[in-house]
C-alpha cells in the first residue's frame, strides 16, 4: 500500500509547515509568485528549449504548481538515484495523478553503479567526501548531464537562504558547466513563503516534511533536523557545511 502523501495536512508537531498566513504573508507570496511566473514564461518565450529539475522538495512542488497549472513551455524532469526514500517516490506519483501529467525520470547508469558498489561497498559515500562525491556524480550529475542535453536553460528550485554554498544565488546566471542559462525563480524566497504557497494553493507535498526533514534527498544521506538546526542540517550532516552540495550546483 503507498505510504500517505501530505495534502495540507500540517501537524502541531512541526510548525515550519504551517505558517500563520497572515494577510502580509499572503500579500508576499502572491507578488513573488506572479514574478515567478513572469520569469518562467519570459525564459521559455527567449530559449524555447527550457527544463525544470524537479527533486520533489517543497521549493520545487511550488514551481511544479506554478508550470502546469499555467501550461508553460517547460519540460519538467527528475533524477532517480535508486535510492530515494519511499515517501519521494509516493509523491511522484501523486504529482502525477494531480496534475494528470507524467514526468521524465533519468537514472543512473547501472554498470557504474554496479562498478562502484563491488569496488567500494553499497554504504561508501559515509567514508571519505571524495566518495561520496562520487555517488552523487553518477546518481545525480550524469543524469543530468543526459537530462540537460539539447536544453538551452533550466531551471531549479533552490533558494539562497538554503546553505551557506547559496547565499549569492542570482535569480539568473550562466551555467558553465553545463554550458546554458540557469534559472532560480524562488532565490529570495524565505522558507515560510515557500509553506504559505503551498496552504495557498494547495499543492502536495513530500510527507517527510511534516516529520522535520526540511530538505530532502537521497535516504541515506538524510536524516530529520532539531529544532533550530539550518534547514540543511540533515543532508550529508557527516561533512562540513561548506561542502554540502552534490555537484549539481557547483560553480
Amino acid at each position: 500500500m503507498m505510504a500517505e502523501v501530505s495534502m495540507l495536512k500540517p501537524t502541531a508537531a512541526n510548525p515550519a509547515t504551517s505558517p500563520t498566513l497572515t494577510d502580509v504573508l499572503a500579500a508576499s507570496v502572491n507578488a513573488k509568485a506572479v514574478d515567478a511566473l513572469a520569469l518562467l514564461k519570459k525564459a521559455a518565450a527567449e530559449l524555447k528549449a527550457v527544463t525544470f529539475a524537479n527533486s520533489f522538495g517543497v521549493e520545487d512542488m511550488v514551481l511544479t504548481d506554478i508550470i502546469l497549472k499555467n501550461k508553460l513551455a517547460i519540460d519538467i524532469f527528475s533524477l532517480d538515484t535508486g535510492r530515494l526514500p519511499v515517501e519521494t517516490y509516493d509523491l511522484m506519483a501523486a504529482t502525477e495523478k494531480y496534475y494528470n501529467t507524467k514526468l521524465n525520470v533519468f537514472f543512473p547508469q547501472a554498470q557504474t553503479v554496479e562498478f562502484y558498489v563491488k569496488n567500494h561497498g553499497i554504504n561508501a559515500f559515509y567514508e571519505s567526501i571524495d566518495l561520496r562525491k562520487s555517488c552523487c556524480h553518477m546518481r545525480k550529475v550524469e543524469p543530468l548531464q543526459r537530462a540537460l542535453k539539447g536544453k538551452t536553460a533550466w531551471i531549479t528550485g533552490m533558494r539562497a537562504a538554503q546553505a551557506t554554498t547559496r547565499t549569492s544565488l542570482p535569480v539568473r546566471e550562466y551555467d558553465e558547466a553545463n554550458k546554458l542559462e540557469k534559472f532560480n525563480p524562488l532565490s529570495d524566497w524565505t522558507e515560510q513563503e515557500v509553506w504559505a504557497y503551498i496552504r495557498l494553493h494547495n499543492v502536495p507535498f513530500n510527507a517527510l516534511h511534516d516529520q522535520f526533514y526540511p530538505s530532502i534527498g537521497c535516504a541515506p544521506c538524510t536524516r530529520a533536523v532539531a529544532v533550530g538546526e539550518d534547514v540543511r542540517a540533515g543532508r550529508w550532516w557527516w561533512e562540513d557545511p561548506t561542502s554540502k552540495e552534490c555537484g549539481l550546483h557547483v560553480k
